[in-house]
């Protein structure tokens, strides 16, 4: 995986395993309402910044921002995420990237959409489209961009929302220690194992400098410091792709986070945050079949 696929790939797949939430357990529709009630329809803005580079590491600088928005439609679980990131190099021109990713869950967690397009300097270098089912004895991700492309599912394997839920659910039951395999449709490389340690609780409104652009309100809650490492499953490499750390709340917002590669490190910084309310055609619906 190359320093640029693995920069912007990492930072899509921290938001999407960690902004998506609770979507896996709900299984009917007195689930769906529970879990609306438990999290936060958000919007949010983050800076993002290099904070450290290593030895022999050929990067100077990246800078740039993203958006996130998460929402729950009538029937599932949607995602945007939008990336604008600038990267300077010591020995090679500098370039600009661009992001956009979305996902598509449905409520019961057994099917997942996914659509990713990424620009070089406002040139398209790559696509990907598809669609990934679990079952109890398996299942598979078929992508239609780039075409003859898929991957089995074992039926251990997790989409992002249920990775978030066994992570609340553990935070919550005092765990430490738990390990998955995630497919999350942010590469085409496949599923990766994710090895999680979950920390101390954490102060959001001590770590989060107050500003009109965010409400504080929705940072007013329970959260942890999390440590993540992210691993390949198509080959035996002994360490880490990367590795992250994150004041992550049960609301399903992050408020900070710190991504670490071999080479360099940068942090995503929460600059503004919003409310996102319910589709009001889709609340009608549940309450008529209610």
């Amino acid at each position: 995986m190359t320093l640029l696929k693995k920069s912007v790939v990492a930072i899509t797949l921290s938001l999407t395993l960690f902004f998506i939430s609770f979507g896996a357990i709900a299984k009917n529709l007195e689930d769906l309402s529970e879990a609306k009630a438990s999290l936060a329809p958000h919007k949010a803005l983050y800076d993002i910044n290099l904070v450290a580079t290593r030895s022999g590491s050929q990067v100077i600088n990246i800078s740039g921002k993203m958006f996130y928005e998460w929402k729950p439609s009538c029937d599932a679980w949607t995602t945007d995420h939008r990336f604008n990131l600038f990267y300077e190099y010591a020995d090679s021109p500098s370039m600009r990237v661009t992001s956009d990713f979305s996902t598509f869950e449905t409520f019961n967690g057994e099917s997942f959409n996914f659509s990713a397009r990424r620009k070089r300097d406002d040139v398209l270098y790559q696509e990907l489209r598809g669609k990934a089912v679990v079952a109890d004895k398996g299942g598979k991700a078929t992508f239609t961009m780039p075409e003859d492309l898929d991957f089995k599912l074992n039926q251990e394997a997790l989409f992002p929302m249920a990775h978030t839920v066994e992570m609340i659910q553990k935070a919550k039951a005092n765990k430490k220690f738990f390990q998955a395999v995630v497919f999350d449709g942010s590469d085409d490389e496949g599923p990766v194992e994710i090895n999680t340690f979950i920390g101390k609780p954490a102060n959001a409104l001590k770590l989060v400098e107050a500003s009109d652009e965010i409400d504080m309100t929705l940072l007013n809650t329970p959260a942890w410091n999390v440590r993540m490492a992210v691993f390949p499953t198509l080959n035996d490499e002994a360490s880490a792709d990367y590795e992250m750390s994150m004041v992550f709340h049960d609301n399903g917002i992050i408020s900070d986070m710190l991504i670490e590669y071999d080479d360099f490190s940068v942090t995503q910084k929460l600059v503004a945050l919003d409310p996102v309310e319910n589709n009001e055609k889709c609340e009608k619906a549940i309450k008529r079949v209610k």
